[in-house]
């Protein structure tokens, strides 16, 4: 498949998607960046998790796409072919291993898994990932190390650099909104199972003791979804943050 720069209409690109140097500072304006002219394609049900890759793209100097699920992954992949595709292993219509299957031996794909549970990186490696990424990601070095690692023309680039990157809290929302009407609907076991990993990744990503005893409750089919479907709502009107798996307003 001929490779494109512009995804089809279907998925238009929004302004905030793109790099934009001027927002680096001057020193930036002629630097060249570790991963410039590269587009990266996110695989990722998180709004959260996904703003903090987008900005790390950002940063980069790479091209940014998203799909939420396996069924967007290949829209996308209908229409143009990533220089790097990076698949979260828990998505809401599969496990992300079985499109890195589909994928592997894609001529010129960096192919990379990304999970909040560390102990998933083997079942990625087996499945044909060349590189895993840890929600969340530890800081700009080790994204940019890790895609690096994989291109051939590493050494013609400039190294990766150190920073950190701050999501949209109202990503987090609307990843909270996501979770509630899942629930909502009375989820069967592989649902429920998914809103589990759902959870985790999203307590991993933003320090967040309450949910993960909410991802937690959800591993336990006699549990009551109750207390979880209230936990999410006092979060999402409130805004607020669970320290040691208490209730708190941020601040």
């Amino acid at each position: 498949m001929a490779r494109a720069t512009q995804p089809c209409s279907a998925t238009p690109t929004r302004p905030e998607m793109l790099p934009s140097p001027a927002a680096f500072g001057p020193g930036h304006l002629h630097s060249p960046l570790p991963l410039q002219g590269l587009t990266v394609l996110l695989v990722e049900d998180s709004r959260f998790a996904s703003d903090a890759l987008r900005l790390m793209c950002q940063r980069s100097g790479a091209r940014f796409r998203r799909a939420g699920d396996m069924a967007g992954a290949d829209q996308h992949l209908r229409c143009y072919r990533p220089d790097v595709a990076i698949v979260d292993l828990g998505l809401p219509d599969g496990r992300g291993e079985d499109l890195i299957r589909r994928l592997t031996g894609s001529p010129g794909l960096v192919l990379l898994a990304t999970s909040g549970a560390p102990e998933a990186e083997a079942q990625a490696i087996a499945a044909g990932a060349q590189g895993f990424l840890p929600k969340p990601v530890a800081g700009l070095a080790t994204f940019q190390s890790l895609i690096l690692s994989c291109l051939p023309d590493a050494r013609h680039r400039p190294p990766a650099a150190s920073g950190t990157v701050r999501p949209d809290p109202l990503a987090l929302r609307d990843d909270l909104i996501q979770a509630e009407r899942a629930l909502r609907d009375a989820p069967g076991p592989a649902e429920r199972a998914w809103l589990a990993g759902f959870l985790s990744g999203l307590a991993r990503q933003a320090e967040d003791a309450g949910l993960a005893a909410a991802s937690a409750r959800l591993r336990n089919p006699a549990a009551e979804l109750a207390p979880v479907l209230h936990l999410l709502r006092q979060r999402i009107v409130t805004g607020g943050a669970f320290r040691g798996g208490a209730f708190a307003p941020r601040g």
